[in-house]
């Protein structure tokens, strides 16, 4: 059998609040590798505390990608992140040093291992028409809309989700076939690596959940909510008739913060909304993982020696540390 030239990647990936975060750092700086963030929330400027981005110090001591890449009224897709991410691997793996893939976004992951299927660009005339018709009609309307040239994708999309309708429409207006037939055309561009992919996450779920809640209780005393009233304060955003629908403010937290200091909703109901929301997050962060059928599952902290023996078994030999 030819021996595999590839370059290599560690993959890290797991719910909100697992610990990928201080693992990453941990070997990278043991590995002298660098760190790619996989995290829809960590592209944007301005979502630090609510987001868990890591620390100034952090960032000094070990090169971090696909950080603060947008700011928070800017779009960014997953395509764009794939083509992001990947160049960024290639700059690494050219250094000589391990990329590092940490984060629980799963479409970014699937775009940047995987490849996506071939889709129509986007068309700013047409995503500018489409959001007229939702500021006059309403998001539902247009899933309504959607559910009578899309069936398939207007089932899994839900009428909360704006951004996700409102590609589902763009598409079809320019293709004239729906989103759900190049969905199901095969991927292309896989990513020419090989990976250690590695889940982790609490065997026992009370744990994370524990964790969620003491993580966004320490957010709150870390000042996140003046964080989110120096977004609300940023001209470009005070701009936007409706902030909500930006894929950034709909952060877990950052939604339900806004809410709060809009008014909506109390402040003792903010922060349970915001758990919950968190927790579903996980939850739907679990289900994904578990069809990554050639990863690996640990308990960060019952299984760290396994951890250990994985990392070592799959660099090579001139690279383990015992």
């Amino acid at each position: 059998m030819a021996a595999d030239n590839r370059p290599i990647a560690i993959a890290l990936m797991g719910p909100t609040a697992s610990g990928k975060t201080a693992l990453a750092m941990e070997w990278a700086q043991r590995l002298q590798g660098e760190i790619v963030s996989i995290d829809s929330a960590l592209v944007y400027r301005g979502l630090d505390i609510g987001a868990a981005k890591p620390e100034a110090a952090m960032l000094a001591a070990v090169p971090h990608h696909l950080i603060d890449v947008r700011e928070p009224w800017q779009p960014y897709s997953a395509a764009e992140f794939a083509a992001d991410a990947r160049a960024a691997l290639e700059t690494i793996a050219a250094r000589g040093r391990i990329p590092i893939l940490a984060g629980g976004t799963g479409l970014y992951f699937q775009a940047l291992l995987e490849g996506l299927a071939p889709m129509p660009e986007a068309d700013p005339a047409i995503r500018a028409t489409i959001a007229s018709e939702a500021a006059k009609k309403g998001w539902p309307a247009l899933h309504a809309e959607l559910a009578q040239v899309d069936p398939r994708a207007a089932a899994k999309i839900k009428t909360t989700d704006p951004q996700r309708i409102q590609r589902a429409l763009e598409v079809f207006r320019l293709s004239g076939r729906p989103i759900s037939h190049w969905q199901a055309m095969p991927a292309r561009d896989r990513l020419p690596f090989r990976v250690l992919k590695l889940v982790l996450s609490p065997r026992d779920r009370a744990v994370l959940h524990q964790r969620i809640e003491s993580r966004f209780d320490a957010m709150l005393e870390a000042g996140f909510l003046e964080e989110v009233h120096r977004l609300r304060d940023l001209p470009q955003l005070q701009a936007i008739d409706k902030p909500l629908d930006l894929p950034a403010i709909r952060a877990v937290g950052y939604r339900q913060a806004w809410e709060y200091l809009d008014g909506a909703i109390a402040e003792a109901e903010f922060r349970d909304r915001a758990i919950f929301a968190t927790r579903q997050l996980a939850k739907r962060q679990l289900t994904w993982l578990r069809g990554e059928l050639d990863a690996r599952w640990f308990d960060p902290l019952a299984d760290r020696q396994a951890l250990e023996t994985a990392l070592s078994l799959f660099l090579p030999s001139n690279l383990r540390t015992g």
